[in-house]
């Protein structure tokens, strides 16, 4: 008997696709047709399965993506959780920049876990949290623990939707995952002294079920490529800078020599980060040249 049903695609496995419907977890294969479209299903994609309780169970159709991010690749993702080390890894508010303006270029949502804060003194710790109200102000939900992680996650997970971890290498995602699915035991990693970044410990991606939808689980980034962003289209990846450009003097202001430019003045009154606008300035010089800086590579 051959019957038809539509699910989420949770993991990859050898060649199988373990696709979630809505009452079981069923294992498929990808028809060739695919190969020969050069199309790959991913995990998070939604797709029509076909089930043949007497053989194969099928992978057939893969349904329009929302976005595809990360390597390896993520579909279909509704929300990011930012993990941003406090230390060991160090804190970087370039690196924060960086990632919520590929996150805001890919329209994903993004809150901010700050962890490992534990490990700092006090006076260290200030100077991050007085960093990170800025970045609560502009509509960035800051967790600081674990615990206000695993109490808030639960609930704030929609139906179907997909969460993915993200954030430098070494900053504890697999850490976090852990106590948020006690069943799953993802691989840690010491940090590389040298180096002062993680060692890579999650090569796959898997989602596993939160709340009422799916948490994703990714290997670390320890550099994200901007470059292919149109840099007339860079100001509006800063959200603070989107709302201000409306009062701008010139439509399209980028933000630079223009008079009258109220995201320069809100800079200059200290309305707007001074951090930000910089890491705006070098972000737009990454776009021009091309490349990523040397320090990132």
């Amino acid at each position: 008997m051959i019957r038809k049903d539509q699910g989420i695609v949770i993991g990859l496995i050898a060649g199988f696709y373990d696709v979630q419907t809505a009452n079981d977890i069923v294992r498929t294969r990808a028809r060739g047709v695919f190969r020969k479209n050069k199309l790959k299903p991913t995990v998070g994609d939604h797709v029509k399965i076909q089930i043949d309780d007497q053989g194969t169970n099928y992978l057939v159709e893969v349904l329009p993506r929302k976005n595809l991010i990360g390597r390896p690749a993520l579909a279909n993702v509704n929300h990011v959780l930012l993990v941003m080390s406090a230390v060991q890894p160090d804190f970087s508010l370039q690196l924060l920049d960086r990632f919520l303006t590929f996150f805001s270029w890919q329209g994903v949502a993004v809150s901010i876990y700050l962890s490992k804060s534990d490990l700092l003194s006090s006076s260290k710790l200030n100077k991050i949290h007085e960093d990170l109200l800025y970045y609560n102000a502009i509509g960035y939900r800051i967790y600081y623990s674990q615990e206000e992680v695993a109490n808030n996650l639960i609930h704030e997970i929609a139906a179907e939707n997909i969460w993915t971890l993200a954030g430098q290498s070494g900053a504890g995602k697999s850490t976090l995952i852990n106590s948020l699915q006690s069943d799953v035991k993802q691989e840690t990693g010491a940090i590389s002294n040298s180096l002062n970044r993680g060692k890579h410990t999650t090569r796959t991606v898997n989602l596993f079920p939160l709340g009422k939808g799916f948490l994703a689980d990714t290997p670390g980034f320890s550099a994200i490529d901007l470059t292919p962003i149109k840099v007339k289209e860079l100001c509006d990846y800063f959200i603070e800078f989107r709302k201000a450009s409306s009062n701008c003097k010139f439509r399209g202001c980028q933000h630079l020599n223009e008079p009258s430019c109220e995201v320069k003045r809100l800079v200059e009154a200290g309305e707007i980060k001074k951090s930000r606008y910089d890491d705006y300035l070098l972000i737009r010089k990454e776009i021009e040249n091309g490349r990523l800086p040397e320090y990132l590579k």
